[in-house]
């Protein structure tokens, strides 16, 4: 699913990200309430700059499913949804 949206490259190759849904309970079975959950560290690219300012494509491609730092990029609403946009050098590794 490509968003309608595509991010300004700048110096660093810049990437669009839904979030996974935060666990809900633990490997036990205990319910995690929402003052308790972590925020997710994994989504999946639903968009990517064309280039960055030296020319370099982006290594990671629409439908990716990648791990981020907790809190890394910036979050924003977009159409009912939850997004973030960060720097392709944001992303630690791909889910293959």
């Amino acid at each position: 699913m490509a968003l309608n949206l595509k991010p300004i490259a700048g110096s660093s190759n810049r990437v669009i990200v839904e979030p996974a849904a935060a666990e809900e309970k633990t490997a036990s079975g205990l319910y995690i309430p929402d003052t308790a959950k972590e925020k997710p560290s994994k989504g999946t690219v639903v968009s990517v700059s064309e280039e960055d300012s030296e020319g370099k494509k982006a290594s990671v491609k629409v439908g990716d499913v990648v791990i981020y730092g907790k809190y890394g990029g910036t979050e924003f609403p977009y159409e009912g949804k939850d997004y973030l946009i960060m720097r392709e050098t944001d992303i630690y590794a791909v889910v293959e």
